[in-house]
């Protein structure tokens, strides 16, 4: 008999990297929309993550045990935070150790569970992917696990046997994401829309996102295209606060050394802010979205030209917030609707043209944004969804696609 809590309707385990990445709100809630939206449904669920001795530092950045780490500081106050603190295990020391839950609870929670999502093929520790029967590869960074298999560089496939993905066109023309010869379940980043609510318009607040300049994955060439960073589509439209004469803030992870693009976006009138301060933990990156006029949503070039239909988290945030997006188009135009509280543009004119848009009538945009976001991202029915095409739970009433 399953040992689940009375009246739940099943188990979810979600291995994804929170305590590697401290300090990163934007990151943190990627997996907290997931956590907390399985459990609105009545799930009971389970985060599995991991760290190393060498990955962990104080408060100085010096080496630090991991009991000791901020990393596992991190972890454990965001998990309390939100009322998780008994649904996760941190796994240490090559899964010798175990924070959190118990290495032997957690284990007969991973058997004992309906499916465990694994983003990015984060967690490849044998001993719990051999208890999990239905292993789903979750891809939200669409393009590069494809490619790198294709050139027999890794391959975070193995050992899964369900693939989703953030990119809605893979298998369609023109997207050019090699499938892999798997098939690929397309979904949306879910948003809790309880979490997010509806903030009233600051005339005067800037338009705003948060980024990173390169990231962790470097430029891939592959079918005679490279397909790089989001450096190399940033600076197309470092002219756009000139253009619109518009306020632009950016809480930018950005290396120091990069002295000349960090003065040319300052030169051309972005406001940088460090990301770490603006947007280091979920309730300071939920109040900076809610402050902004706006989203202008950058994407990686990797992103851009494989068109594979790539919709950011972040800008999903956005949109539940009422904070109109203005989104370089991934092929996302045949996949959501654009022009009110979402606009795509291709170009630097297109760019400019949404942002007056937006900035002429706010509260249409607005309230359009929210409409999005309750129609297309609202977790109650993308979980509701995606549990069922991957066949963990019947398909449930209003779910979408």
């Amino acid at each position: 008999m399953r040992d689940l809590p009375t009246g739940v309707k099943g188990r979810v385990v979600i291995a994804a990297s929170v305590a590697q990445r401290p300090f990163r709100g934007g990151h943190t809630w990627v997996f907290l929309q997931y956590l907390l939206g399985f459990r609105r449904l009545g799930w009971d669920v389970l985060l599995l993550d991991r760290l190393e001795p060498g990955m962990c530092t104080d408060a100085d950045g010096r080496p630090a045990p991991v009991r000791e780490s901020v990393n596992f500081r991190y972890l454990d106050d965001v998990m309390e935070r939100f009322g998780l603190r008994d649904s996760y295990a941190l796994f240490c020391d090559d899964g010798r150790e175990c924070l959190g839950l118990h290495r032997e609870e957690a284990l007969r929670r991973v058997a004992d569970s309906d499916v465990l999502l694994n983003f990015m093929g984060f967690m490849d520790d044998e001993a719990i992917l051999s208890r999990a029967g239905l292993r789903v590869f979750v891809d939200i960074d669409p393009g590069f696990g494809q490619m790198w298999r294709a050139l027999g560089l890794a391959d975070l496939f193995a050992r899964h046997n369900r693939f989703v993905t953030l990119g809605g066109r893979i298998g369609q023309e023109p997207c050019g994401i090699p499938t892999c010869d798997l098939e690929w379940i397309p979904t949306r980043p879910p948003v809790v829309l309880a979490e997010w609510p509806v903030q009233p318009l600051d005339p005067g607040a800037a338009f705003t996102s948060v980024a990173t300049w390169r990231g962790d994955f470097g430029p891939i060439d592959y079918a005679g295209r490279r397909h790089g960073l989001r450096v190399h589509e940033f600076r197309r439209f470092t002219d756009l606060p000139a253009r619109t004469g518009q306020p632009f803030e950016l809480a930018l992870d950005i290396h120091p050394r990069e002295t000349r693009d960090i003065q040319h976006l300052e030169d051309h009138g972005w406001t940088l802010l460090d990301p770490l301060c603006a947007a280091g933990n979920p309730d300071a990156y939920r109040a900076f979205i809610q402050h902004s006029r706006a989203e202008l949503m950058i994407a990686k070039s990797m992103y851009v030209s494989t068109r594979g239909g790539w919709f950011s988290d972040r800008s999903a945030c956005y949109l539940a917030s009422g904070r109109p997006v203005i989104a370089q188009d991934t092929g996302i135009r045949s996949l959501l609707p654009t022009g009110e509280g979402l606009l795509a543009f291709g170009d630097p004119d297109e760019a400019a043209a949404a942002i007056q848009a937006v900035a002429a009538d706010p509260v249409r945009h607005a309230r359009a944004a929210r409409a999005v976001a309750e129609e297309y991202f609202d977790s109650d029915r993308v979980l509701g969804s995606l549990l069922a095409r991957i066949g963990a739970a019947p398909v449930p009433a209003g779910a979408v696609s």
